[in-house]
């Protein structure tokens, strides 16, 4: 026997006995309870409560819906469908939903996520693995596809006339229906930045109509078209859209800033609807106690229905409510300007507000009416502060916003600040919508209260703005 089969035999058998003094392989985990096994465990036990909870408003694949569908249409209830697949390059996930409110308002859409997540290189590690990232926001960013059609009614909405200078003796009102069907993609490319780069097309649908038996008249009794542009006819819009966002977290996760440059062209062929609009959107915040629950902000490669953050690493919501105890101090400035080419002016359906909350449910000038103040040219600054109540997932807010409106970009300037100031309680429960409830005063009309619940849960993507 020569030496090398010798030390060939010696190998085999020390392989052998190694593997023989190896426990069995343990057998493969169950596989996690359905949706129907989770409520039966846990809505019936009151320990189990917050996990019931959890399964019926976040489960997969069907779960109840709620959120507000828009100032003053109501509170909307309904159901939400999610489903996914993932392959190894692709995460593909898709949801459906309708809700329905008290005053005959509904919103239904579909939206598909196509997300790239092409396979890292396999290479060979030693030691002890990295632990999951707790931060849910130091998740990768990844090359997200979506796809979307969307259709709301809205019963009751308000119309005050255009510019600074409308009044209240000029209150109507109408109902609008719109049909939004498009697409976008979200490409990031500095890592360092949280940069990414995105487009979107649309196709926008808007029918409006009167809204009789309010408290102030149906808007075609008070307003023509010189007055509403776009009040008799709403011919359908393309929308394309480019921008850029940047969201760093700097100094141990205690500044963070929330950037986003947006420029849009609107296109109405036959009419002279056409227009063009430049948004810059500057948010910044910073952490009182440093290192916080990151669980507010959007996800692009989520639905509005969906708040997982990562099949694999994060296959669930995030926790169903946060006992941090954490704060932050915000200020954001908000502009949205609009180009009209010669003799094309901006139909004001489409026109940015400010007062109470927008069509989007975006709060500003919270002592104001609802859609108080509208043009094709706004401009708000915004200072904050929100901290939670001990160990609590509620909290206090206090706000303070500065905006003004004009009619042309030249006039923004000498035009009036209007003030308002708004403090109350939050509701922020990881897969939960986010709810508020506001005092608001120090405008000059009067204080307003109001309450809202958040469209989209929270690690969910956005839905598509209605203007």
């Amino acid at each position: 026997m020569t030496r090398a089969l010798r030390s060939a035999l010696a190998l085999l058998f020390v392989v052998a006995a190694a593997q023989a003094q190896q426990p069995s392989p343990a057998p493969p985990p169950p596989d996690p309870p359905g949706e129907l096994e989770r409520l039966g465990d846990g809505c019936f036990d009151l320990k189990g409560l917050p996990g019931c909870a959890e399964t019926l408003f976040t489960g997969k694949p069907l779960h109840i819906a709620l959120g507000s569908i828009a100032p003053q249409n109501g509170f909307g209830a309904g159901l939400a469908l999610v489903g996914h697949r993932t392959t190894a390059s692709w995460r593909n996930s898709w949801s459906a939903d309708a809700v329905g409110s008290n005053n005959g308002s509904w919103r239904a859409g579909v939206y598909f996520k196509f997300v790239h997540t092409p396979d890292n290189p396999v290479g060979v590690g030693f030691g002890t693995p990295p632990p999951p990232k707790d931060n849910l926001t130091e998740m990768p960013e990844h090359t997200v596809f979506g796809l979307y059609a969307q259709a709301i009614s809205l019963n009751k909405i308000t119309y005050f006339g255009l510019g600074p200078s409308s009044t209240l003796a000029g209150r109507s009102f109408f109902g609008e229906t719109a049909t939004i069907v498009g697409g976008n993609v979200v490409k990031p490319f500095f890592a360092k930045l949280n940069a990414s780069l995105y487009a979107e097309i649309n196709g926008r649908f808007v029918s409006l109509r009167g809204s009789h038996n309010q408290p102030s008249p149906s808007i075609e009794q008070l307003y023509s078209e010189a007055t509403a542009p776009g009040l008799t006819s709403q011919p359908g819009t393309l929308e394309l859209g480019e921008g850029l966002r940047i969201r760093p977290i700097w100094g141990n996760d205690v500044l963070r800033l929330n950037y986003n440059l947006a420029y849009q062209q609107f296109i109405t062929p036959g009419a002279n609807f056409s227009f063009q609009r430049l948004v810059v959107d500057l948010g910044h915040q910073i952490a009182l106690y440093g290192r916080t629950t990151r669980i507010l902000d959007a996800r692009p490669s989520n639905s509005p229905n969906d708040c997982a953050i990562d099949p694999v690493t994060h296959p669930a919501c995030p926790k169903p409510y946060v006992r941090n105890f954490e704060g932050a101090v915000g200020f954001r400035v908000l502009a949205s300007l609009s180009m009209t080419p010669g003799g094309d002016i901006v139909p004001f359906y489409f026109q940015p507000t400010l007062g109470g909350s927008d069509l989007n449910g975006n709060a500003t000038l919270g002592s104001y009416q609802d859609y108080r103040f509208r043009a094709p040219n706004v401009l708000l600054l915004r200072e904050s502060f929100e901290h939670s109540i001990s160990d609590l997932p509620i909290g206090f807010t206090v706000l303070a916003d500065q905006g003004k409106v004009a009619l042309t970009r030249g006039d923004l300037g000498p035009n009036p600040w209007r003030h308002s100031f708004s403090t109350g309680l939050t509701l922020r429960a990881g897969g939960f919508p986010e709810v508020y409830l506001l005092f608001s005063w120090g405008g000059q009309e009067g204080t307003h209260t109001s309450a809202s619940v958040a469209t989209s849960l929270l690690g969910g993507s956005q839905r598509p703005p209605l203007f």
